[in-house]
């Protein structure tokens, strides 16, 4: 048995005021050091004391998640905005995140419980391919909007880009019949500053930032102001007027509003900005930017001093003379080559050199940028869209910015794009278009004709013959399957992709561009290799 380790000893000596103290009171001295010895051992963390140098003076909040945001909330907004505005930093960590999580959009693929809902492998896929089918013809519609602006893919873009930028977004759902449509639910996509108490009520623990909770911290209802507070244009005529929209519906359960943000904290009700936390770095790093911009661009400029002994420098520039002759009453004085000028006697010129560009810019910036893509959870080189390591460092880069998008991709998926399909996927079972027995009535039913998963764009490859034969071997080894290694790949469907290439292949083969035995070859575009009777390589080739 190892020997019990006591805890070390402290020992604390007594200043000036405990030797004070006890020379009138030895017994308040006593108690003063056994206080003191106790608060010695108290604690054991050095981030945690007051008396260091570089932690005495350190201030912090003991809030709550909303005593923490909420406050700060509205200026991070406006400078979250302003920066992805004018910065080109904080605009391309924004866009690289948009770009890859969302792409062109996040489409649909239905995955119903066929098992639990007792189907054929037949009769699944055709009711999947209907419900896709059905979808389809609203979500790529500008119906599907309440503004008939965008499509569905478009409104993913917008509610995660503001998602990022403002911290969080609204989509609210409401149900409007119009000629031409089949299905009622519309998307109206609302700026988080629209969502306020009504007529600026005071935030209290049921109410906070324009949305009330109830006692468990579930949203009960949102006040959404009818126009931007903040707005160049108001309409001075209807004034400003709040809507309580309730989370959810009182017969259906179905929500009303999709709150889009990440809750990092127990009882956040609203999200804060992407670039938060480096907020004051990438302004930081901007001012730098154009400082040494403009000093670059004067140094440009061949400056000259005239430094003169009497301290007077003005001296007269007519009577002075080019190569030719010419006097400046002739021509203009203006440097350039051949131009002599002469000075009065004891002034001399003298350069100014700022030394730009400066060779300390580029490294400086980059492990500031290091530091930021390290809180954004994106690497640099994907940060700034610079590979300039090796095939492996980059793949590294790579892989490790993949999973950063790969989870934002699943939360717009599961938060945003999933909870919007379920409300359409209702309406079009209630309105027949879709047959589902037993929707209404058993919540595990409706859980089975709800799967879903959606399918983005793929990643991207350095190198995609590597990526390729990655693919082809993992699906040998039977560690994935064609579907899943075709939507990594391209980002389309192995189902869908099947008739086409069955119609292309025959198109090919009628024209002689294809047969059936280069199906077998790994390489198409290589030469066969001579085959013997039996089908196996001839001696010549092996």
């Amino acid at each position: 048995m190892p020997p019990i380790q006591s805890r070390p000893k402290i020992q604390i000596r007594q200043n000036i005021i405990d030797r004070a103290i006890g020379y009138f009171s030895p017994v308040s001295a006593a108690r003063r050091m056994r206080a003191r010895s106790v608060m010695a051992m108290a604690g054991a963390y050095i981030g945690a004391s007051r008396t260091r140098r570089a932690t005495k003076e350190w201030t912090v909040s003991k809030g709550d998640a909303d005593s923490d945001i909420i406050f700060d909330l509205p200026l991070l907004r406006e400078r979250s905005r302003d920066l992805e505005r004018n910065a080109p930093l904080a605009a391309g960590a924004i866009n690289v995140t948009v770009s890859n999580a969302i792409g062109t959009g996040l489409k649909l693929q239905s995955r119903i419980d066929r098992e639990y809902l007792g189907m054929t492998d037949e009769e699944a896929d055709a009711w999947e391919e209907n419900a896709e089918r059905e979808f389809r013809m609203w979500a790529d519609s500008q119906e599907c909007d309440v503004a008939r602006t965008l499509r569905f893919s478009e409104l993913q873009e917008l509610s995660f880009r503001q998602a990022l930028v403002n911290g969080d977004s609204f989509t609210a759902l409401p149900k409007i019949k119009r000629a031409g449509s089949p299905y009622s639910l519309k998307l109206m996509s609302i700026e988080a500053d629209r969502v306020c108490n009504e007529k600026w009520k005071p935030d209290t623990a049921e109410l906070v930032a324009g949305i009330a909770k109830d006692q468990y911290g579930a949203p009960k209802a949102y006040h959404v102001i009818n126009q931007n507070p903040y707005g160049a244009y108001i309409r001075a005529k209807e004034g400003y007027d709040w809507q309580i929209i309730p989370a959810f519906g009182e017969s259906t359960g179905l929500r009303n509003m999709i709150h889009l943000f990440r809750m990092t904290r127990p009882g956040q009700t609203r999200g804060v900005p992407f670039i938060a936390p480096i907020i004051e770095q990438i302004k930081q790093i901007d001012r730098y930017t154009e400082a040494e911009i403009m000093a670059a661009v004067i140094s440009s400029m061949f400056t000259v001093f005239v430094k003169s002994e009497s301290g007077d420098a003005n001296f007269d520039i007519t009577n002075m003379t080019d190569e030719t002759g010419a006097t400046t009453s002739d021509v203009d004085v203006k440097l350039g080559s051949g131009l002599v000028i002469g000075l009065p006697t004891g002034n001399s010129i003298e350069t100014a050199n700022p030394s730009r560009p400066n060779s300390a810019f580029d490294p400086f910036v980059k492990a500031i940028l290091e530091q930021i893509g390290t809180a954004l959870e994106i690497p640099f080189e994907v940060l700034i869209r610079h590979f300039s390591s090796s095939y492996s460092a980059s793949r590294a880069a790579l892989l490790e910015a993949w999973r950063f998008f790969k989870g934002r991709r699943v939360w717009m998926a599961s938060n945003w794009c999933q909870p919007i399909y379920e409300i359409w996927l209702y309406e079009a079972i209630a309105n027949e278009r879709i047959a589902a027995p037993g929707y209404f009535s058993d919540p595990m039913i409706r859980k089975a004709y709800s799967g879903a998963i959606w399918v983005g764009d793929s990643p991207g490859y350095i190198d995609p013959q590597k990526d390729v034969d990655s693919a082809q071997k993992r699906v040998e080894l039977g560690i994935s399957t064609l579907d899943e290694e075709t939507a990594l790949i391209t980002g389309g469907d192995f189902e869908k992709n099947l008739p086409r290439i069955r119609k292309e292949r025959k198109i090919m083969q009628e024209i002689g561009l294809w047969s059936p035995a280069q199906s077998k070859n790994p390489n198409p575009g290589a030469p066969q290799a001579p085959q013997n009777k039996q089908g196996g390589q001839t001696d010549e080739a092996a």
